[in-house]
């Protein structure tokens, strides 16, 4: 004790006038840490450090200490410090970052165990062993960290680890009893911290204290409130605690726990503090039994407020009233155990009875209700108090026994039956309000809505906010009308539709609609959706005019295929100008895109176009004939490609294709037909043919030599020229009806081969030979 009178007196003009803690890492040993600053206390016995280890920062400087924040507005005067990083750098102000690293400096596995968490570094850890008078102790601490950052996501995701673990000294299996209060949750800055607005949401908020600006006595970010670590032990019994803070991950940011000298005290155990703000509040009228006995308890002194309270000197204490209770035990052996509890009062919620109207789906006075539709009402719109259950009797809603199964589909029993619905304040506090339970007498009257068919099909969208629209009228002011498909739906509030809705049945359909006011049923009723068929027309479809026809006309229809054409409206456009036409079919003689409207007596509206092409006289631009050989070919080569079809010799059947092959020589008739409709050109053509052979016996058969395809109309400039084997012109003439008869000046020659030369004005020829048979 000497040691520590020794600094205070030396250091008391700096701590008076610091705004800062200081701290000192050489004046202490680590016995000395837990024996003289943590403890002191004559009641916690046989106190033994047993383990201490930091990070290796040279003679000057550990990750553990004392600190003195006398004159500052740190929440302790002194104590302790275990820190993921140099001693010297948790000193204020907050102008730097923590960040300390040092070599081999490893992490916990204990630590890891009882948090469930890896890859721990730097840590820091005091541990002893200790047996206490008392059946609990506990210190006063609070976590710091760098890792607390103001706005940032990194709140919500990263925090190095504490614990303050005990075991009794034969057990290996800790407990760790840093946590946050009234719960098994580990003390973090990801489980305390406000909310981070845009990443995650307030948890444990009300252990938070802030996060930290320049001007403060520490050098960390934020940090929590005080708190206390309590263990329950057995008395004389032997114990082992290790205190332990470690970085997670890596080095980076630092951080540290503090704890308040002399505050590792036995303590009375007298419940958790009862705070609105914790939600567990006493309500109303309610009383608490507080209780301090225990082992070797000898007598009791109570306190309310720091006022004595002469009269109490028992165990138990009623409490009716909210203060700060605390108690003074005094044991066998003349120590004295602490506990004191805060109590705090708030009042029965503020309900009002009321009156849940529901439709009644076939008028007998029982129906099914959502009992929650009547939360607001109850609670006259507080978001702050919520309806727990349902009971069919107060007593039970009393108890909090019985509760309604279903209560967002009970059916009632009996008409104006009346329920309790038990209503809980954020602190716990409840009433009980009545429900009364009657049917709605209210009808709507919903006009059918009819929409044209827009394919065809009996389906088609209904903007239901037209319907609303319609009966709003009839409804009260701010009601709300939703659709359903199905009358159960609508009872039950399931499977609302939304607009717009497509019909599900072809053609016609009834769907119902729920008008709700005040959160109640005002009216159902069904409403009838009709689709209007439209029009069927044939397809849009092309057609030709032949302008050679001009300035007669063809005839254009709107093509109705069922109904009865004086029983719709027909409007004709052509190039988007109407005409005058108001008829099923019209006549024109001018090419073009005529559209016409045709609209039902129920108002919906087809169109259909006809694109009217103009479409010249057949034009062909050449006929090619390979011919005097053994695959005579005629080919037509036209104006344009695919618009003509084509025969050869019949008049009455035609194809695509443009060429003949194996045409026989002679004379043939060729039709070009207009796909279009616009006409049939014929030609007549020559084929030459040359024959191999002929027999001039006058049998009647092949008595002369005849090139076929050859007249005075076709081919009459053909000159033939016939020679024998030794080149002697024979025969020399131009088109003959008879042909060569096999002589030559009256003398018949004899059989041999003969050859030919046929030429045409136009530069085609022919050679070859043939044979004389006799």
């Amino acid at each position: 004790m000497r040691r520590f009178l020794l600094f205070i007196i030396v250091s008391i003009q700096t701590v008076c006038f610091s705004q800062n803690i200081q701290v000192d890492s050489q004046s202490y040993s680590s016995q000395e840490l837990i024996e003289e600053i943590l403890i002191d206390s004559n009641c916690i016995e046989n106190i033994q450090v047993t383990n201490s280890i930091g990070g290796d920062f040279g003679v000057q400087d550990k990750s553990f200490g004392y600190f003195n924040a006398s004159g500052t507005t740190f929440p302790f005067e002194e104590g302790i410090v275990l820190s993921t990083g140099k001693l010297s750098n948790t000193v204020g102000p907050n102008s730097t970052l923590s960040d300390d690293d040092a070599a081999n400096w490893g992490g916990d596995s204990d630590l890891e165990n009882i948090l469930n968490e890896s890859n721990t570094i730097n840590a820091t850890i005091i541990e002893f062993d200790f047996t206490s008078s008392a059946s609990q102790i506990s210190f006063r601490y609070l976590f710091a960290s760098e890792e607390y950052q103001e706005g940032s996501n990194s709140t919500c995701i990263y925090s190095d680890l504490f614990g303050f673990l005990i075991r009794p000294i034969n057990s290996q299996q800790y407990t760790n009893i840093a946590l946050v209060p009234n719960t098994q949750t580990p003390v973090k800055v990801t489980t305390v911290h406000p909310e981070i607005p845009g990443s995650c949401s307030a948890i444990n908020e009300t252990y938070f204290e802030s996060f930290n600006g320049t001007n403060v006595p520490i050098n960390f970010n934020g940090q929590t409130k005080v708190m206390s670590a309590i263990a329950n032990v057995i008395p004389n019994e032997t114990y082992h605690i290790k205190l332990v803070i470690a970085d997670e991950q890596n080095y980076r940011y630092d951080s540290a726990v503090f704890l308040e000298a002399g505050s590792f005290q036995l303590t009375t155990d007298l419940g958790a503090d009862r705070l609105i703000a914790t939600g567990n509040a006493l309500c109303g009228t309610e009383t608490l039994q507080l209780d301090a006995d225990q082992i070797g308890a000898s007598s009791f002194i109570w306190y309310k407020d720091g006022v004595l309270m002469p009269s109490e000197m028992n165990a138990l204490l009623t409490v009716s009233d909210e203060g700060l209770y605390e108690v003074e035990v005094t044991l066998d052996n003349n120590c004295v155990s602490k506990g004191e509890v805060l109590i705090e009062y708030d009042t029965n919620p503020n309900v009002s009875n009321t009156v849940l109207i529901e439709c009644d789906q076939n008028l007998d006075g029982l129906t099914f209700y959502n009992l929650y539709n009547a939360a607001s009402l109850i609670t006259n719109g507080n978001p702050n108090l919520q309806v727990s259950d349902f009971f069919l009797s107060e007593p039970e809603a009393q108890s909090d026994i019985n509760a309604i199964q279903d209560s967002d589909y009970f059916e009632n029993t009996s008409l104006l039956q009346i329920v309790f619905a038990r209503v809980i304040s954020q602190s716990g506090c409840f009433s009980i309000a009545e429900v009364m339970l009657d049917i709605s007498s209210e009808t709507i009257d919903v006009p059918s809505m009819s929409q044209c068919d827009d394919d065809y099909d009996g389906v088609t969208s209904f903007n239901l906010n037209d319907i609303t629209a319609e009966i709003e009228s009839q409804i009260p002011i701010n009601s709300e009308v939703y659709y359903y498909e199905t009358e159960e739906d609508a009872f039950n509030e399931v499977n609302a539709l939304s607009s717009p809705f497509i019909n599900s049945i072809e053609n016609s359909q009834i769907i119902y609609c729920k008008v709700i006011n005040n959160n109640q049923c005002f009216a159902i009723a069904s409403v009838q959706l009709n689709v209007l068929a439209l029009p069927i027309l044939k397809q849009d479809e092309s057609v030709f005019y032949c302008v050679e026809l001009f300035p007669e006309s063809i005839q254009i229809e709107a093509g109705l295929l069922q109904g009865v054409e004086s029983q719709f409206i027909y409007e004709w456009f052509k190039d988007g100008t109407q005409l005058t036409n108001s008829t099923e079919t019209i006549s024109i003689n001018e090419s073009g895109n005529y559209t016409v409207n045709v609209t039902s007596q129920v108002g919906c509206q087809s169109t259909r176009t006809i694109i009217v092409e103009p479409a010249e006289p057949v034009e062909i631009l050449e006929i090619i004939i390979e011919d005097g050989i053994l695959n005579n070919t005629v080919t037509i080569i036209a104006e344009e490609e695919g618009i003509y079809q084509y025969s050869l010799n019949n008049p009455s059947s035609f194809s695509n294709n443009n060429v003949f092959t194996n045409v026989p020589s002679g004379f043939h008739t060729l039709y070009i037909k207009d796909k279009r409709g616009c006409g049939i050109l014929v030609r007549e053509i020559a084929v030459i043919g040359i024959p191999k052979f002929f027999t001039p016996n006058n049998d009647g058969y092949h008595d002369t030599w005849v090139v076929d395809g050859v007249n005075q109309q076709f081919n009459s400039d053909v000159k033939i020229v016939i020679f024998d084997r030794y080149g002697k012109i024979l025969s020399s003439r131009f088109v003959s009806g008879n042909g060569w008869d096999g002589t030559y000046r009256g003398k018949a020659m004899p059989s041999n081969d003969y050859w030919y030369l046929i030429t045409t004005q136009s530069g085609k020829s022919f050679k070859g030979h043939f044979s004389l048979i006799r």
